[in-house]
């Protein structure tokens, strides 16, 4: 095999996969947007995510700025040397990561040291089988760690919040992948995709459960049970009302795909693979004498490119009043906002992830964040010809991680406002209230847009933690968020929570 063709193919796949939606999803996010109602968050969060899938597109920069684990799996003819395909895909791993089509996440488990390159023990994940075709199929999925943590497996029989008892039969399945959505809520960037594993052991239901996310958007699955399910399951979940980011509205699940295997009599797992919105998988034919792409999969069909619309590029298309603010912020600015504010900032705000909360709790800030902002973001980044730092992309990530240490900094070092998606719980919910501070939800997987807004890159500290984890100084300009939880008590998570739980609590009957 021609190893050079080899590696330019990998490389374009894994690009493309990072950069441009498939054309059945790209039709699964306009139909939502069709289904939603005109004026209201979640309409102005798909109008964002639908400009975000064209910058990604035009500038050929990742659609989300957390590109996951990339996990292939391989089909090779007998006699085709995998060590070679190995060693080609660990090659353009290396090569995107290093141009910026993916941010680099393979951290060590013990040191939390990060790699760079994405490169480390189990990383990539390659899956290999073999079979009598005489081509290659590679097929990728960028699973980000958003949705990755939103997966979730149960055991049945099992008793389900809201559904009751679920039991070793069809309708418990149904109930424990309607509670998959729910638990979901806006925490793995809803609307989404969920592939189901249905039998197995633990960790081959999983397996199957991701394998589902490759098949077609619009397919139907040949068991007319599952098929039955699957349309049930969508139709359903978007009665549930937690809609586009957990913001409320019609579109919560977009597609939902179910495999089956065998089991042994003493276990009974039901495996949910999560997806986002940005649905990044991708699938190539490739030849096994010269290496290059013989065919491109998930071509069929119209590509819907958004832009005959001219889709609203800002939440002040679709809202009438926005809050401007300059950081940093009074205490008087935060308790003027109220849940479903939208707000403009304009001015520096500082990232900080998992290891700089952690860090900050034992630690001095290594800037004065009193009344500043502070961005739950690990962003794509590069350095232009003069060697200065730019932002490749630069979406939110999943705020309730940082739950146990967010009240307790706020109120530390003087912050006044929180930017992520998902929400946060009870205890920062009551820290906003005593100190005066508010969290502010971004549009999860709109990393172009979000990058567009950022102006420039002032500095950085605590790059030991990597990347992703270091505080980066961002100038930004416009920078739009809704108010999601304020300083008078109020979050609009925890009310849609409890409005789907009771819209949830609707389907326990038996339907199957």
């Amino acid at each position: 095999m021609n190893l050079q063709n080899l590696e330019k193919s990998l490389y374009d796949l894994i690009t493309e996969t990072s950069t441009n939606l498939p054309k059945d999803v790209r039709r699964a996010i306009k139909k939502a947007k069709e289904a939603e109602n005109a004026g209201t968050r979640a309409a102005m969060s798909l109008d964002t995510i639908a400009n975000n899938i064209i910058m990604a597109e035009d500038n050929v920069s990742p659609i989300c700025q957390d590109t996951g684990l990339p996990t292939f799996k391989i089909y090779t003819p007998v006699g085709v040397n995998q060590l070679e395909i190995k060693a080609a895909i660990k090659k353009a791993i290396n090569d995107t990561t290093a141009d910026a089509k993916l941010r680099p996440n393979a951290v060590d488990s013990l040191s939390g040291a990060n790699s760079g390159n994405n490169l480390g023990d189990g990383l990539p994940v390659m899956k290999f089988e073999q079979w009598e075709k005489d081509y290659i199929t590679i097929k990728l999925i960028l699973k980000g760690g958003g949705c990755e943590n939103k997966n979730i497996q149960y055991s049945l029989p099992c008793e389900l919040e809201g559904l009751g008892r679920a039991g070793r039969d069809l309708d418990g399945i149904r109930k424990c992948i309607l509670h998959s959505v729910y638990q979901a809520q806006g925490q793995g960037c809803s609307a989404g995709f969920i592939g189901v594993g249905i039998g197995g052991d633990r960790s081959s239901g999983y397996d199957l459960a991701k394998e589902q996310l490759f098949r077609h958007v619009e397919d139907t699955n040949p068991n007319a049970d599952l098929a039955k399910l699957e349309e049930y399951v969508v139709k359903t979940a978007n009665t549930f009302g937690i809609g586009t980011m957990g913001f409320g509205g019609e579109a919560t699940l977009l597609g939902c795909k179910i495999g089956v295997m065998h089991r042994i009599p003493a276990s009974f797992y039901v495996s949910v693979a999560y997806n986002c919105w940005a649905y990044r998988r991708m699938a190539v034919d490739i030849d096994p004498q010269t290496g290059e792409i013989l065919n491109w999969h998930y071509q069929e069909g119209e590509k819907i490119t958004f832009k005959e619309n001219e889709v609203a590029a800002t939440t002040e298309d679709t809202t009438t009043d926005v809050v401007e603010l300059t950081a940093p912020i009074t205490e008087e600015q935060i308790r003027s906002l109220k849940v479903g504010d939208v707000v403009s900032i304009t001015g520096r705000m500082y990232t900080g992830r998992d290891a700089i909360h952690h860090h900050l709790m034992s630690h001095d800030a290594p800037v004065d964040l009193n009344g500043q902002v502070i961005y739950h973001c690990g962003p794509v980044m590069a350095k232009d010809e003069e060697g200065n730092w730019t932002v490749k992309a630069a979406g939110p990530t999943t705020s309730i991680r940082e739950e146990p240490y967010q009240g307790d900094i706020m109120k530390k070092f003087g912050i006044r406002a929180v930017i992520g998606k998902g929400g946060m719980g009870p205890k920062t919910l009551k820290a906003l209230n005593e100190h005066g501070g508010v969290y502010l939800n971004a549009i999860g997987g709109a990393a172009q847009y979000y990058a567009d807004c950022i102006k420039g890159v002032d500095g950085v500290d605590l790059m030991e933690f990597g990347i992703p984890e270091a505080m980066w100084h961002l100038n930004v300009e416009k920078f739009t968020a809704v108010v999601t939880m304020d300083s008078h008590g109020n979050s609009l998570h925890a009310d849609v929570d409890k409005s789907s739980l009771e819209k949830l609590a609707l389907h326990a009957e038996r339907v199957f």
